[in-house]
């Protein structure tokens, strides 16, 4: 049996207001061409589907065509797709019974804590897995994203939420490891941060459940032959086990995932065991550039800008451009200055990110005490946090403006008195 593990969609996503529609389209135009091309048999989709918990018509409807569309290219498709933290649980179940007809399976939520030793519920996270002729060739354990409510307590347990976590997962092995027969193998799906995994700088949402962020590995059990993560949007194994890992997410959803790998990955089963694990790269239908690579003066800065050549094409795919400026002083008129040296480029400005060089007031800054700030004048304060973030002394119109805004406010409060 062939496997495609994919996650962190993020369907419905905007970068800095600006749609990104035609970029999940690309990317579920290329997967569908993928799971033809490659014989897949079953498509895996650990979570974050939606970006938000509320997405709009238009993005349920783009993920609705693809899971039908996927189902007519290859009819034998075993689809399995769980609520990551972004998902609302109940609203992507709420098709259950309609993607059923087409052999998709979603899971949102698992039931609360004190039905968890139901085995009927614990029988909806486990899912056969079938190939062309019927046959099952493989268990799947559908994990959806755990919050505390879902996971059964465990007395005696130092951290109750890891603990209840590995008791769910066991439960799911457990029922799995009964279901199955010689020569089928179980996999499993999670949508979580676990132990070891690398985040990205801005990107993905902090999970933190009964006061820890990372789960142990050990919550999947050794005889899973393949775990398929959601979450992190860095590809990467966890503890270099090839069949542990996340596959990452396909674009990148911020600058800070530049330069990730955006991959999907097929996964070979062979009776009970992987036989072989292969990254396969998304491609990279609109780019993210920042300008220049690190923060730079103005001049220098508009200077690249002017010198940037780009490629014109219909506006969906122009890149997005992140601007990085390091000032010494205000400069009021920053956003229409860059404007102007973008004008008629086919480029869409994303953000422009500031920076100042701290490095001389940075000490002084630091030995203020609280007593000392009280003391201060308005103007004082004014003066020390200009110096602070520019390092030089406000111009004295600057200092002038700031002391008559001072003063009409002062004799406004009077009159109100």
């Amino acid at each position: 049996m062939r496997i495609l593990h994919t996650s962190d969609w993020h369907l419905g996503q905007t970068l800095h207001q600006f749609d990104r529609h035609y970029e999940h389209a690309c990317f579920l135009a290329w997967l569908l061409d993928t799971l033809v091309a490659e014989q897949v048999d079953a498509l895996l989709i650990p979570g974050d589907v939606f970006d938000n918990s509320n997405p709009s018509a238009a993005t349920q409807k783009q993920l609705y065509a693809f899971l039908t569309e996927a189902r007519q290219r290859v009819p034998h498709l075993n689809i399995v797709m769980t609520a990551g933290n972004h998902d609302s649980p109940g609203r992507l179940e709420a098709p259950a019974p309609f993607l059923a007809l087409i052999n998709a399976c979603v899971i949102g939520q698992v039931s609360q804590a004190g039905q968890v030793g139901d085995s009927a519920d614990i029988d909806r996270l486990v899912v056969p897995l079938k190939r062309q002729d019927g046959s099952v060739a493989a268990w799947c354990i559908a994990m959806p994203f755990l919050r505390t409510s879902d996971v059964p307590r465990v007395q005696g347990s130092e951290d109750a939420f890891d603990a209840g976590v590995t008791a769910l997962y066991a439960s799911a092995f457990d029922l799995a490891s009964r279901k199955r027969e010689p020569n089928q193998a179980i996999v499993a799906l999670g949508h979580c941060h676990v132990s070891g995994g690398k985040i990205s700088e801005s990107s993905e949402r902090n999970i933190l459940i009964g006061g820890a962020q990372a789960l142990s590995s050990s919550i999947f059990a050794p005889q899973i032959a393949y775990v398929a993560l959601g979450h992190l949007h860095l590809a990467q194994q966890i503890g270099g086990d090839a069949t542990r890992r996340y596959c990452g997410s396909p674009i990148p959803m911020s600058f800070a995932e530049i330069n990730y790998p955006h991959q999907v990955v097929i996964v070979d089963l062979v009776g009970e065991k992987v036989q072989a694990v292969r990254p396969l790269a998304v491609p990279l239908s609109v780019a993210l550039i920042r300008v220049p690579k690190q923060p730079a003066v103005l001049e220098d800065v508009l200077a690249a800008l002017h010198a940037l050549e780009l490629t014109d094409g219909e506006e969906a795919a122009w890149p997005y451009l992140q601007v990085r400026v390091l000032l010494t002083q205000p400069e009021p008129s920053l956003r229409a200055q860059i404007d102007a040296a973008l004008r008629d480029k086919p480029v869409r400005l994303a953000r422009i990110e500031t920076s100042y060089n701290k490095a001389v007031f940075s000490d002084a800054a630091a030995a203020v005490s609280i007593d000392d700030l009280n003391a201060l004048a308005p103007a004082d304060f004014f003066s020390n946090l200009f110096r602070y973030r520019y390092n030089e002394s406000p111009p004295p119109d600057l200092l002038a403006a700031f002391n008559e805004l001072i003063s009409s406010a002062s004799d406004d409060g009077a009159q109100a008195a």
